[in-house]
């Protein structure tokens, strides 16, 4: 496995280099804040050391669900994907919920479709997101993936009293403490 983020972060480091700033003051050096593939890379493998990293793609299980990444820094992009059913099982109301929950309820996460799939993925640009955001985004579209048919909610925030906030709140905890262990 280990091999494998080394060829991964070698790859990225030569076809997907971008030109940061090096600071000239010795005294008071920038700070790195900027998200990377790399510290996108170790995340992920903190959440699940599994994890397939191959060029600009990562595969990782969380609790059972297949999630797939890609990044590309050259266009300062982040996707992750969770599959949910075939398209062609979509009807009309299907359609018009998932768009409505788009709208309302998916949160950072949504509903998409392609290659003939239905998608719950959560795309952010990859310089500016944070670990935080990360983790919340990524357990938004698990959430949504789950609850497909029933309440469409990413589940980060809901009106009403129901257990979906605390499905949320105990999985988001749960991955934070994941790169804490290490």
């Amino acid at each position: 496995m280990r091999h494998y983020l080394s060829i991964f972060l070698m790859f990225l480091m030569t076809s997907f280099a971008v030109e940061q700033g090096t600071p000239t003051d010795p005294i008071s050096p920038q700070v790195e804040t900027s998200m990377t593939a790399e510290r996108l890379a170790q995340i992920v493998l903190e959440i699940d050391p599994e994890a397939q990293l191959i060029r600009n793609t990562m595969e990782l299980t969380v609790e059972d669900i297949p999630i797939l990444l890609v990044v590309s820094p050259v266009a300062n992009r982040m996707r992750a994907m969770v599959p949910i059913s075939s398209a062609d099982a979509l009807t009309q109301e299907d359609m018009a919920r998932v768009l409505q929950a788009n709208f309302d309820s998916a949160l950072d996460a949504r509903y998409a479709i392609a290659q003939g799939k239905l998608w719950s993925v959560f795309i952010h640009p990859l310089s500016s997101l944070e670990r935080d955001q990360f983790l919340s985004g990524l357990v938004q579209t698990i959430n949504v993936a789950r609850i497909y048919g029933q309440s469409y909610s990413g589940g980060a925030t809901l009106f009403g009293g129901g257990d979906s906030n605390g499905i949320y709140k105990e999985l988001f905890e749960k991955l934070q403490k994941k790169g804490q262990e290490l």
